[in-house]
Order: structure tokens, then sequence, then C-alpha cells
């Protein structure tokens, strides 16, 4: 039986939602946020759930499994098993990513029908990387709104990049299913696709593990390995360790709350090892820009909700 079963049985979700203790309020001033986003939801709780991390969703399910044991402590959750409206953001989140997907292919289709399919598919990248949507989730306000857990909260969880992407694609999903496709395909032209040339002009976006591929592919050796050398930390606040090695030697480390993460800042770090970039002066913006320009290497790889 599903640990959280004694939490249901006999007990409506609004029931145990009314009973919920202290500090699990739904955050005030989602009217607010609808005014920011243009868009009104006829059924609020699909908002709501959009702003669930699914640390506040363990941590309000152990708080009233702990209370139900008499204080003895909480034994594992399974957030999977919940009912849907007080499920985390994650299932919104895989049906904003597909929402996101189809609406920027269209977009870019349209907008350059000169361009071969490979350019059009660096563009997206950089479109749907979590760096850019997490961009686009602050700019709305969205991380005011966020239902997080105290510790999530602070470990600055707020501010965590992929917290943010992948709520802001929860966010699309939810209007989806609340206002069919026009709903979020408006909104996505109005605060993401917009912002096209920009994005795209900003080096903070550069993918460090293609332009490192690049420069080893050009000199005719093999492309680097990553390794993944240390994690740690819960499910949700994970830590992870990498290493980059070209030709047998380690040429770099990074450390991030994503293997994606990591990657990238060993990537760098490498990067600026094989071109010769001074000890403590790194790749400047200019010189990015400009080698990032020379190999396309402003895209930013598709994200793996694993690595986050």
């Amino acid at each position: 039986m599903s640990a959280t079963a004694g939490v249901w049985d006999g007990m409506h979700w609004l029931t145990w939602w009314r009973q919920r203790p202290e500090g699990l309020d739904v955050p005030l001033g989602l009217e607010a946020l609808e005014e920011r986003i243009n868009y009104s939801f006829r059924d609020k709780s699909l908002l709501v759930r959009a702003l669930k991390h699914r640390s506040y969703v363990y941590h309000a399910l152990e708080t009233q499994q702990a209370a139900e044991r008499g204080g003895n402590g909480a034994t594992e959750v399974d957030a999977n098993a919940l009912p849907a409206e007080c499920q985390a953001n994650e299932r919104l989140e895989f049906l904003g990513d597909a929402v996101l997907g189809v609406v920027t292919t269209h977009f870019l289709y349209n907008r350059f029908p000169h361009k071969p399919e490979g350019e059009l598919t660096k563009l997206k990248s950089v479109l749907v990387s979590k760096n850019v949507l997490a961009r686009r989730a602050t700019a709305i306000g969205l991380d005011q709104h966020l239902l997080l857990s105290e510790l999530e909260e602070s470990a600055g969880g707020r501010k965590r990049r992929s917290i943010l992407g992948d709520a802001f694609e929860a966010l699309l999903g939810a209007m989806y299913l609340d206002g069919g496709l026009e709903a979020p395909r408006t909104f996505l032209h109005r605060e993401l696709l917009a912002h096209l040339d920009e994005l795209t002009r900003d080096t903070t976006f550069i993918n460090y593990k293609s332009l490192l591929l690049e420069h080893v592919q050009g000199r005719g050796e093999t492309p680097p390995e990553y390794r993944l050398r240390e994690q740690s930390g819960p499910d949700h606040r994970k830590t992870f360790t990498v290493e980059v090695v070209v030709n047998g030697e380690i040429m770099g480390q990074g450390v991030g709350r994503s293997k994606k993460d990591a990657q990238q800042v060993a990537a760098k770090e490498a990067y600026e090892r094989v071109i010769g970039a001074p000890s403590g002066e790194g790749v400047t913006a200019a010189d990015a820009r400009e080698t990032a320009a020379a190999v396309g290497g402003v895209s930013a790889e598709a994200d793996d909700p694993a690595d986050d």
C-alpha cells in the first residue's frame, strides 16, 4: 500500500487542505500574477498547481503524516499517488514542455523561411533552454509566487534556474488545459519569442560544451568525455561534480545543481585552457561572442529533465 494511503483514506483533498498545518497557505496575490501574464484562469487550481514545487508537497504530506502518527516522524512519501489537486507541478511541466516546443518551432519556421533545419534547431535550443526560461519566469514575477518548502526556500530555491524554468513550463501546461493552445501561444509570443534577437546576442547563453567540442574536433582529436565524479544531497537539492577529459587529460572540473550546469562549468574551464586564455582572466565577452558566432556555439543544449 502506498505510504500516502493513510492520508487520503476517508479524507477528501479539500478537507485536508482546510486542516493543513500553519504556513502552508496558497500564496496571496494570484490576481496580480494573472494580471502580469495577461491571462485569467477559469480553473484557479491549475494555476496553484503550476506553482507547487515537489519540496512543498513533500513537506505538507510529511507534516500531515507525522501528525497522524502522533509526531513519531514521517515515512517515505509517494507524491505520484496523490490526487491531481495536490500534486506538484511536474506533470504540468511535462505538458508545458510539449506546448513550448510546438509553439516555438512553428514561430521559427514562419519567421525564418530560408534557414536550414540545423540553424532553426540552434535558435530553438536557445529559446527553450532553462537559462532563458528562468530569466523570463523572473521577468513575469513567477519567482515571487512559487510554493516551496522552508528548506528549499532557505537554500535559495526561489532563484534556482531549474525550478524557475520548470515552473514556467508548468504555467504553459496549466494555460493549455485551461484555455487551449491559443492561451499559451499568445503568452509565449509576447513574453518569450518577442525577445529572440536580444537572447541570441546575449553571451550568457553561450554553450561552452559546443565551443569545446568544435575546437577539439577542429584539431582532429577525439570528443571531450564528461565524467560524473560525485553527487550529493537530497533529490530536490542535489549537487553534482563533473570533470571533462580531453585526450586522456583532465582539463576542467565543474560543480552545479544539475549535471548540465556542472558540465558547462567544466567545459568553460577546459575551453579557456585549450585556447590558451591567461590564468585568472578567462574568456572575455567579446572573445566568446566572436567565437560563438564563428562556430554556432551560441546555442544552448536541450535540457535533460534527469539532470535537474
